[in-house]
């Protein structure tokens, strides 16, 4: 029987033309911001220390939460959305382009419990050795005490979260999202995006969000509109897998994105003109603007911080050399941070953590808060130049091993 004749490609099915992964080389940017902004959640993590001073939340009304997300995104997408493509041309099942995100999602929850775990005991640790019972009060850490029955049920459903340990409850559940997130994607970008950018608004203006348990009011950073930095990066990651940019590069839009930019630094460091802003905003919200609209609050993901980190999103893309740079040996260290992101993740959050710690109890000790950041720092590289060597072994390894008789 003869064979049919090669499918050309022209006749591929929309849903997986131009999903091919690129045969150019990994980007360096991907790496290397994810790395910047888990150094810079460490640092920020350890209030008080003078590096927080460099750290973006200092150049504008976004921080390195809102990067990690949208980093998270793109790397979701480009990592995930082939296999959602072939299972829409009919080359694959449902179930193989799902499972890959279900099993991250559960690795992250893992962590997530783990670190939580580690947080009380941490802290619960310290009240009794430095005698500060104060320790058993901070970060919501109360609850556990007040009310262990219902925290110990909140705490593996998620809902009893601990300061400085809740910025990956979000992320599980966008992650669990991700699949229909990129049918859609992939099928329907710009309404995908619609969609989104309405359950942000509708969501930030009636105040949804997943409660806590125990206790009142809902999660730090609240899916319902988090979803919506997340859903972007998923779309530039469809779009990078094709070496195509979601929005085109233009002169008009970069000479205002970098406006605004300029715009968001002076309105954080000019008094004046942040007086005169922040003035203006309330009289909106008093005329009845949504409060995600004329806010700078962080769980609602308010359109400050929103078009902050699109705007340095945007400019930073247009800029050749910022690939150069991050492709740079001297960037290493941050690729490689970057590429072991959820273990520099884990260990950072642990450090900065252990570093509250050492400051509260030792504020006179003025070399502290410079130290420890750095210190921090250096064990997550560390930590994640031992992975990669784990991780450059295994292969080598079963290579050695014989093949069965």
């Amino acid at each position: 029987m003869a064979r049919s004749p090669a499918r050309p490609k022209a006749q591929l099915s929309p849903a997986r033309q131009g999903l091919i992964a690129p045969s150019r080389p990994r980007d360096p940017r991907i790496d290397a911001f994810r790395g910047l902004a888990l150094m810079m959640i460490l640092i920020d993590h350890m209030p008080g220390n003078p590096w927080e001073e460099i750290t973006v939340r200092n150049i504008g009304f976004s921080d390195a939460a809102e990067a990690f997300f949208i980093m998270s995104g793109i790397a979701a997408g480009i990592a995930y959305s082939l296999g959602i493509a072939r299972w829409l041309a009919g080359e694959s099942r449902l179930w193989d382009g799902m499972a890959p995100m279900w099993r991250r999602s559960w690795t992250l929850y893992v962590v997530q419990i783990l670190l939580s775990v580690i947080a009380i005991g941490l802290f619960s640790w310290s009240a009794g050795v430095f005698y500060r019972s104060a320790f058993r009060e901070m970060h919501n850490l109360a609850a556990i005490y007040d009310n262990t029955g219902a925290a110990l049920i909140g705490l593996p459903i998620l809902g009893y979260q601990i300061g400085y340990v809740n910025i990956l409850p979000s992320y599980i559940v966008l992650l669990i999202a991700a699949p229909f997130l990129l049918i859609a994607g992939v099928r329907a970008p710009w309404l995908t995006l619609a969609g989104s950018v309405t359950l942000w608004f509708v969501a930030g203006a009636m105040r949804w969000n997943i409660p806590i348990y125990p206790g009142n009011g809902g999660w730090f950073l609240n899916p319902l509109t988090w979803q919506l930095i997340f859903t972007i990066g998923l779309l530039i990651g469809i779009r990078h897998r094709r070496d195509e940019r979601l929005v085109p590069y233009s002169k008009t839009l970069f000479a205002l994105t970098l406006g605004f930019l300029i715009f968001a630094f002076a309105w954080r460091h000019v008094p004046e003109l942040g007086a005169i802003m922040n003035h203006k905003m309330a009289q909106l919200g008093g005329l009845g603007a949504p409060g995600n609209i004329v806010s700078h609050n962080k769980t609602m993901l308010a359109l400050p911080r929103l078009l902050h980190i699109l705007a340095l999103a945007y400019v930073l893309s247009c800029l050749p050399f910022v690939t150069r740079i991050c492709a740079h040996r001297y960037a290493a260290p941050l690729r490689l941070m970057g590429g072991h992101g959820l273990l520099v993740f884990g260990l950072g959050t642990i450090l900065a953590l252990v570093g509250q710690i050492l400051m509260i109890v030792e504020p006179r000790v003025t070399w502290l808060p410079w130290v420890l950041p750095v210190i921090g720092v250096l064990i997550c590289y560390i930590a994640a130049r031992v992975a990669d060597s784990a991780r450059s072994a295994k292969p080598a390894a079963k290579a050695k091993v014989p093949a069965p008789q």
